[in-house]
């Protein structure tokens, strides 16, 4: 009953994590443009081998991690400059002849490797799974004796490849049946939302810093 809680709360924490519009999503959506399906899973799985080493080395060392505060500062500004210039690079790369590809889809051959990669430097995960895995401890929501913390591990991955599956897929379908979206999406729309996500970010990290 314990795995099956640690793999219900990690599934829907990561699921939820992965919807809103973030870059790695964005690049998948890419890839599936270019490739087809088998690409983009391929890069997913290259997404979450990373994401396991952050959960799992966040989750054993999340009250250590808690107290150095300069490295998170310099994480969480890193994160807000990086949103910027995703906005610019997704700006300039997005072809006239073909609206729904970027540089992201041409970079690597090896659609794994360009999993890992992107995944690494996806810097906002750091913060992001040491704040939920300090309160699910906290508040007794997952266990992790033993062999559970692999359990729950494994529950967040599958909640990231499906979150992140399910809002490419949604995403080339409003793209391919909404002509707007197949005009602007990665030449206009996409660079706005990380222009104010960097915006969003950088307001709170004043806030939280200087404020």
């Amino acid at each position: 009953m314990v795995n099956l809680k640690n793999i219900g709360v990690g599934f829907l924490v990561s699921f939820l994590g992965s919807i809103p519009l973030g870059y790695l999503n964005v690049i998948g959506f890419d890839i599936y443009n270019s490739s087809g399906i088998n690409a983009t899973l391929l890069y997913l799985l290259g997404v979450i081998c990373i994401e396991c080493c952050v959960i799992f080395l966040t989750l054993i060392f999340a009250n250590t991690l808690h107290k150095k505060e300069t490295l998170l500062k310099f994480i969480e500004a890193f994160s807000v400059l990086f949103m910027f210039v995703l906005a610019y690079v997704f700006y300039s790369s997005a072809g006239s002849d073909d609206a729904n590809r970027t540089v992201f889809s041409n970079t690597f051959q090896n659609f794994f490797v360009a999993g890992i990669v992107y995944s690494c430097l996806n810097f906002i995960q750091i913060p992001f799974w040491l704040s939920w895995n300090l309160y699910l401890l906290n508040g007794k929501y997952i266990e992790i004796s033993n062999n559970r913390k692999y359990v729950y591990v494994f529950g967040t991955l599958m909640g990231t490849f499906s979150g992140m599956l399910v809002l490419i897929l949604s995403l080339h379908y409003f793209a391919s049946n909404v002509e707007f979206l197949s005009k602007y999406l990665m030449k206009f729309i996409i660079p706005l939302v990380f222009a104010g996500l960097g915006v969003f970010q950088g307001i709170k990290f004043y806030r939280k810093y200087y404020g």
